[in-house]
């Protein structure tokens, strides 16, 4: 008799879950409170799936000989609650993709950063002729992308959420490149809590894998005693300190693995940036591990693109910048930004706080902002923290408004930075959209 699976939720994790199980042999029912979006409800359809939404069949999902859950899915939820009382398993999607993976898996996480190096990392393997999917949080799904077949090679962004259901899962390369305050309602605002959660990635790892980390992170030097790695450790680190890993001495990088060296200059890079030097690090470190040509590594650190809505450019007009960080929802991710900027800014900040901290940013701000144009429905934070220290702050309630206000304050030299430090949901559907909008409206000026 087939085994019962139940799946919670039916967005890119949850359907990709659905379709690897359905190709494994198991009875499949997928069940989601909201709305299935139609992209997802097409699917499930086309491989004749049972699914069910707006509603939790209690009968039919408690009779599951497991459950995988999607990472959005809290678990202090009622369903969950039910499906752990009667002792049912769990298990998050990345969980059940790894137990049906024949390939090496290079996973990358940390609270900023994690979308532009794992890119940059599958570029570097693509470049090189190596067999390579991308996925996890970003794009495709793991499961959906084992669902349609199998590679050499998995580069993964694993959020917190999905790692926090894993048991088992073990990558060859583990990489974790920061970790800040984000997401701590989830963790009953402990920052131990996700702490702990990241360093899961590396938590089954043995003496063969490789751990690759940001030594110059206090919170992952404090956690590695708390949750020490039992892989080979490969540091990056802005600091002239020669080591196993990546440093930076004078205007170059330099890398070391085993008896293998070589540098790069960090001019050649084609995202620059403080923090675009620590992905460009950690993503060359797993090339060089793999014994990827250097000269292949340098040309796949110069040539590649960065990733929408994560400081890009957008236009120049009247010799006004106008760059697009709409991806930043956390004031961390903010301070890398205004550290990039080396003209004059006048930023575009605000939205849905997530109890953010604008103390980390007030030197920044003060060094580099001439001007605040704030974007969202409660601004009260950004003006107690700013309103004394930065000449004009004003405030606005459309994009249209904010690119409108930011242009009349520009002149020649300038950069205009949207980079909210919130999330999106008050005026907008998700930060894509708040960008995409920003875009739109900039190239008709």
């Amino acid at each position: 008799m087939k085994q019962r699976m139940v799946i919670l939720g039916a967005g890119e994790s949850g359907t990709g879950a659905a379709r690897l199980a359905v190709r494994k042999g198991y009875d499949v029912f997928v069940s989601d409170k909201g709305k299935i979006a139609e992209k997802y409800r097409m699917m499930l359809q086309a491989e004749g799936i049972a699914f069910e939404e707006g509603r939790h069949s209690m009968e039919r999902i408690l009779a599951a000989d497991e459950v995988i859950k999607s990472p959005g899915i809290p678990e202090s939820v009622p369903v969950l609650r039910a499906i752990r009382e009667k002792g049912i398993p769990v298990v998050g999607e990345l969980e059940f993709g790894f137990r049906h993976c024949h390939g090496k898996i290079i996973a990358i996480t940390g609270s900023n950063g994690k979308s532009t190096t794992t890119k940059m990392t599958w570029w570097i393997l693509h470049r090189a002729g190596l067999d390579v999917a991308m996925g996890g949080n970003i794009g495709k799904s793991f499961a959906g992308i084992l669902a349609d077949g199998d590679h050499d090679w998995y580069v993964l962004e694993v959020s917190s959420f999905m790692l926090d259901d894993t048991a088992t899962f073990r990558p060859f390369i583990a990489m974790l490149l920061n970790i800040t305050p984000d997401h701590l309602d989830r963790y009953a605002y402990q920052m131990e809590n996700y702490v702990a959660s990241k360093f899961r990635i590396t938590a089954n790892q043995n003496e063969s894998d490789l751990f690759i980390y940001n030594a110059d992170d206090p919170v992952i030097r404090e956690g590695l005693k708390r949750h020490p790695s039992r892989a080979v450790p490969l540091t990056f680190t802005a600091a002239d300190a020669p080591r196993q890993g990546a440093w930076i001495s004078g205007s170059k990088i330099q890398f070391q693995y085993n008896q293998n060296t070589f540098d790069m200059t960090i001019s050649e890079l084609a995202v620059q940036g403080k923090h675009n030097r620590y992905n460009s690090m950690a993503a060359a470190i797993s090339g060089h591990v793999l014994d990827i040509r250097k000269e292949s590594i340098r040309e796949s650190l110069m040539d590649f693109t960065g990733l929408e809505h994560r400081l890009e450019f957008v236009a120049k007009v009247h010799g006004i910048s106008f760059i697009n960080d709409s991806k930043a929802t956390n004031v961390n991710s903010t301070w890398y930004a205004l550290e990039s900027m080396n003209d004059p800014v006048i930023w575009i900040a605000g939205g849905v706080d997530k109890g953010n901290d604008y103390s980390e940013v007030l030197d920044l701000v003060k060094k580099k902002v001439k001007a605040i144009v704030c974007l969202g429905t409660d601004n009260r934070k950004l003006q107690e923290a700013f309103s004394r220290h930065v000449d004009i702050m004003v405030t606005t309630d459309t994009m249209q408004e904010a690119v409108d206000m930011a242009y009349r304050l520009g002149k020649d030299g300038d950069a205009v930075l949207l980079s909210p430090a919130c999330a999106s949901f008050d005026l907008f559907e998700n930060y894509e959209d708040r960008g995409n909008q920003f875009k739109n409206i900039v190239r008709e000026l």
